[in-house]
């Protein structure tokens, strides 16, 4: 069952992190977020009562519009390949568009990521502290990035 993360869910969603990265960099980013304010759409994979994925979109600006960035998403080792992240992503999209978010950014794996609509073309004109085939964005508006137009994470990002 793909549903939003509840507060009982966080010592799981930690667990989940941790074991996803093999560190603990992702599960701290996402406490800070949380403590910060800074999430705008938490989802988590639940399987038979337990968690087994989850995904975070905090919110950023880019330019003079309040967007999201998706980060972290990560499935339990034992239960990648199952679509689970995938149901994940879809799921926050669709979070985010119900919210009314012009756009959404990702830092990942191309292949992975441009399945749900992501592309680097759609990020090169953006000034982030990213860039390359990595850096991804997803318009949910059409027109809404523009070029030039500067990202500002959430301070839990440590960028500046």
């Amino acid at each position: 069952m793909i549903r939003s993360a509840v507060s009982i869910d966080i010592p799981a969603i930690r667990v989940v992190e941790q074991a996803a990265f093999g560190r603990t960099d992702e599960a701290d980013l996402v406490d800070r977020l949380r403590t910060d304010g800074d999430v705008l759409a938490e989802i988590v994979a639940d399987v038979e009562g337990h968690v087994r994925g989850h995904v975070l979109f905090s919110r950023i600006r880019i330019g003079d519009l309040n967007c999201a960035a998706l980060a972290p998403l990560a499935v339990a080792p034992d239960a990648q390949g199952q679509g689970i992240g995938s149901a994940l992503a879809r799921a926050g999209i669709d979070a985010c568009r119900a919210k009314g978010v012009p756009a959404i950014v990702v830092l990942g794996d191309p292949g992975y990521y441009g399945r749900f609509g992501f592309s680097a073309a759609a990020a090169t004109e953006l000034v982030a502290p990213f860039s390359g085939p990595h850096f991804m964005a997803l318009e949910l508006v059409t027109g809404s990035l523009t070029p030039g137009a500067v990202v500002r994470y959430a301070p839990a990002f440590g960028l500046g």
